[in-house]
């Protein structure tokens, strides 16, 4: 089960640089992502949603190759290239994966102007690996919301906690 982790930051270059810090760890196996997409509030107040993948483009290249393929089969790879890209393009439009777009615009008007956000749909992740790679960001970040159990969130906010301050240990919550 994918699990949900929106967490805000000041601004949206500092979004892109973890969602690429994000996609090298993937590449590493130390987390699995379904979607990750950095959400914008502008100077203006309007909302902006940058996906990691463009699903319209997606849908042309994979459609287009099926095209072809389906078109040297049947001795017209032209028009089977054509017709691929045409309705791979037209499925990736109409596809909306990972995370609701609706959900995201509505957490954007909540942003301060001039930030963002950083939406992350997780499918598996090795939590403490992560965040000590994540931690020189920790400083500016803030937990906007998670499908996390409670247990789990408060592990989570208390290891961003940790981040902002390393000088304080396990014993010093209470103070």
């Amino acid at each position: 089960m994918s699990h949900l982790v929106v967490v805000g930051l000041p601004t949206v270059a500092e979004a892109e640089e973890v969602r690429c810090e994000l996609a090298g760890l993937q590449q590493q196996h130390l987390i699995s992502l379904e979607d990750a997409v950095v959400v914008e509030r502008d100077k203006q107040g309007h909302v902006h949603l940058r996906q990691a993948v463009n699903l319209t483009t997606a849908g042309a290249i994979s459609g287009g190759f099926w095209g072809s393929l389906i078109g040297l089969i049947v001795l017209n790879p032209l028009l089977g290239a054509a017709v691929g890209a045409g309705v791979g393009a037209a499925s990736g439009a109409l596809a909306d994966m990972g995370i609701n777009d609706d959900f995201m615009r509505e957490l954007g008007h909540t942003l301060p102007e001039d930030s963002a956000a950083l939406c992350l749909l997780v499918r598996t992740v090795t939590p403490d690996r992560v965040l000590e790679r994540l931690k020189s960001h920790a400083s500016h970040t803030r937990l906007l919301h998670t499908s996390l159990s409670h247990t789990d969130e408060e592990k989570l906010r208390h290891a961003l906690e940790l981040s902002k301050h390393p000088h304080k240990t396990q014993g010093d919550e209470g103070e």
